[in-house]
C-alpha cells in the first residue's frame, strides 16, 4: 500500500517503521530535515522536506496515487488541512488525522464529513490514554487491559506472584481450580522472553502473564495468578492537562479524586469543569503536600503532566511515601526501559495510538490492533470472511488451521458469546477471531491466512 505521513514525530516515526517492515510503500513528511534524515538512514522509505499541508509539498511526496494519508503532525489545524487538501487536489481515499484538541472533538459529527472537513478516520490520543488507564484502575492488579469484540472478551497481563494458586502449577490446573470459567493464556513473558504455553507449562513466580476470558470471567482468573487486589477508592492525579482532566472527569462519580496541578489559572479552569475532585494548587514533586494530601492512603497515584523526568521522579516519590500502585506516563521509549520496580505501570501514549492507527491501516479486516510489551508483540482481531471453499480459515477447526510459529488463537467472539480458542473449535463466516503475535513481523503472513480467496478448500 502507497501511504504518506505527515509528521516525523514519535508517532509518525514509530508508524513508519511498523509500516515498513510489512513491505508498504511509505513517505514521510516533515520541515524538521534532521529528523527526516534519522529516519531515512534506518528505514527503508521516501521521505519529503516541506510543509505538511501545502498542495505542492503533497505532490511531491506522492499524493496523486497515494492510497492513505496519515496526518499526525503536532498541530491540529494543519493535520486537518492536511486532508482537506489532499481530498480537494488529489481524491485520496483514506484519510486519517489525529485531532487532539477537545473543542475539535466536541463538534465530531458536524465538523467531519466529506462535504465539511473530509477526515475519514480522527484518532484523539488522549481520550485513548484515558481509557487504557481507567481499564488499569478498573481492573486492580493488571499490567494491561484490552478490549476486543466492543468489550465482550478481554486480554489482560497479570504479574504472577508467589501464592497464587496455580503458581508452581501447570496451566492445566486453572480447569480444575475454576471448571465453569473457561479461559486462555494467550503467552507468558518470562525473564523478557516469549514462552507459547502448552497445557503443562509450569506458571513461576514474576511471569508475567496475558490471558483471555469473557469480560464477567477476568478478576476470577486474575486470583487464580496472584492474590486479588482490593478496588481502588483513592486516586491522585499530578498533572491537570488534558489527560489528567479527562481522566478525573470520568473516574470521580466513583471513585474520591485529587488533582495537583501547578498553573493557578489552570485549576481555576479544573475547578468550574470537575464537580467531585479535590483540585489542589502545588507540585507534587513536594513531599510536605504529598504528605498533606496523606499520599500513604491513596491507592493509585497517576503521573500525567507532559515532561518524563518529573512523571518519574514524583512517581518515585509517591511510591517510596506509601502509594499503593503508581502509573507514569512516558513519552520517551528510552526511559520506559530504565524505569524500575518503583514505578508500577509505564503508560506509552505513542503505543496506544500505534495500535489504534494500524487498526485502520493494516489490511483485511481488522477491528482491533494492541500493542503489547512496548511492541514487541501484538494482539489483533481479525474478522473471518468468506466459506471453506474461499477462506483459509472459515469451516475449519483451530487444530486444522496452520497458524505462522508464534501466533495463537486466544478466543473467537461469535455475535454475544465469547468462545475460548480449544483446539476442536469451528471457525465460522463473521466470526471475529483474536491473535495474540509473539512477534509482530508475522502480521503479513496472518493477513494473508485470513485474506480471501479461490481454491483455498483442501
Amino acid at each position: 500500500m502507497k501511504i504518506i505521513i505527515l509528521g516525523a514525530g514519535q508517532v509518525g516515526g514509530t508508524l513508519a517503521e511498523h509500516l515498513a517492515n510489512e513491505k508498504n510503500d511509505i513517505t514521510v513528511v516533515d520541515t524538521d530535515t534532521e529528523r527526516l534524515r534519522a529516519l531515512k538512514d534506518s528505514l527503508d522509505i521516501r521521505t519529503v522536506t516541506g510543509g505538511a499541508s501545502h498542495p505542492d509539498t503533497l505532490l511531491d511526496a506522492g499524493a496523486e496515487d497515494a492510497e492513505m494519508l496519515i496526518a499526525v503532525t503536532n498541530s491540529d489545524e494543519i493535520n486537518m488541512m492536511a486532508c482537506q487538501v489532499a481530498h480537494t487536489f488529489f481524491r485520496t481515499p483514506q484519510k486519517i488525522s489525529r485531532i487532539r484538541s477537545q473543542d475539535y472533538l466536541s463538534y465530531e459529527e458536524q465538523l467531519f464529513s466529506p462535504d465539511h472537513i473530509p477526515v475519514d478516520v480522527i484518532i484523539g490520543p488522549e481520550q485513548l490514554v484515558t481509557d487504557a488507564i481507567r481499564q488499569l484502575i478498573t481492573n486492580p492488579g493488571a499490567l494491561q487491559v484490552m478490549d476486543f469484540a466492543e468489550g465482550r472478551a478481554q486480554l489482560v497481563a497479570v504479574r504472577a506472584v508467589h501464592g497464587g494458586p496455580i503458581v508452581g502449577q501447570q496451566l492445566s490446573a486453572i480447569r480444575e481450580h475454576m471448571p465453569k470459567v473457561d479461559t486462555r493464556v494467550a503467552a507468558i513473558f518470562r525473564h523478557n522472553r516469549a514462552i507459547i504455553p502448552e497445557g503443562d507449562t509450569i506458571v513461576e513466580a514474576e511471569d508475567e502473564v496475558f490471558f483471555i476470558a469473557a469480560r464477567k470471567h477476568i478478576r476470577q482468573v486474575m486470583s487464580e495468578l496472584r492474590r486479588i487486589d482490593k478496588p481502588y477508592k483513592r486516586v491522585m492525579i499530578a498533572g491537570g492537562g488534558n489527560i489528567g482532566a479527562r481522566l478525573a472527569q470520568c473516574l470521580e462519580s466513583e471513585y474520591s479524586v485529587k488533582v495537583i496541578e501547578f498553573s493557578y489559572a489552570r485549576c481555576r479552569v479544573l475547578s468550574e469543569q470537575l464537580k467531585h475532585t479535590l483540585v489542589i494548587e502545588g507540585s507534587a514533586a513536594e513531599p510536605q503536600l504529598l504528605a498533606e494530601e496523606n499520599i500513604e492512603n491513596t491507592d493509585v497515584f497517576c503521573a500525567l503532566t507532559n515532561n518524563d523526568e518529573s512523571n518519574i521522579m514524583m512517581s518515585m516519590l509517591a511510591k517510596r511515601m506509601g502509594a499503593k500502585k503508581v502509573i507514569t506516563l512516558i513519552t520517551n521509549p528510552a526511559y520506559a526501559e530504565l524505569v524500575g520496580d518503583e514505578i508500577d505501570i509505564a503508560i506509552s501514549p505513542q503505543e496506544i495510538t500505534i495500535g489504534s492507527l494500524l487498526t485502520h491501516v493494516r489490511k483485511g479486516d481488522i477491528s482491533a490492533v494492541h500493542a503489547l510489551r512496548r511492541g514487541a508483540a501484538e494482539a489483533i482481531e481479525l474478522v473471518a470472511r468468506g466459506d471453506a471453499y474461499s477462506s483459509k480459515v472459515v469451516g475449519r477447526r483451530i487444530e486444522e488451521v496452520s497458524l505462522p510459529e508464534g501466533v495463537t488463537i486466544g478466543a473467537i467472539v461469535r455475535g454475544d458469546q465469547v468462545l475460548i480458542a480449544h483446539h476442536d473449535l469451528l471457525i465460522e463466516s463473521d466470526d471475529h477471531v483474536i491473535l495474540f503475535l509473539v512477534d509482530k513481523r508475522k502480521i503479513s503472513a496472518v493477513e494473508k491466512l485470513f485474506a480471501v480467496g479461490f481454491g483455498f478448500f483442501s
